[in-house]
């Protein structure tokens, strides 16, 4: 791989992700405190073997991180992603 000296740096903090059958979307974007939106600063297009080998690539660099320099706290609320993927269980029925 050949990084050119004038490749742009971008700094994001948040990120959407959508797919098709053929094809990952990845939006990386800016949020601001203060700013009505989030500014998005890269678009990544993937094809699904490209997503995985990426999933599995940085799960491999978060936990060689993690040996390095101990667990990444997560927030305690939910996230988007807790909410959408593992929703709350439904109360018990009550009598």
């Amino acid at each position: 791989m050949r990084l050119p000296a004038d490749a742009p740096l971008v700094y994001t903090n948040m990120a959407r992700i959508a797919h098709t059958r053929t094809e990952f979307l990845i939006d990386l974007a800016r949020y601001l405190p203060g700013e009505p939106d989030a500014a998005v600063q890269a678009r990544v297009l993937l094809t699904p073997l490209s997503a995985k080998l990426l999933h599995r690539a940085l799960g491999d660099s978060l936990a060689r991180y993690e040996s390095a320099y101990g667990e990444i706290p997560l927030p305690g609320s939910p996230s988007l992603a807790d909410v959408l993927f593992h929703p709350p269980k439904d109360d018990p029925p009550t009598e």
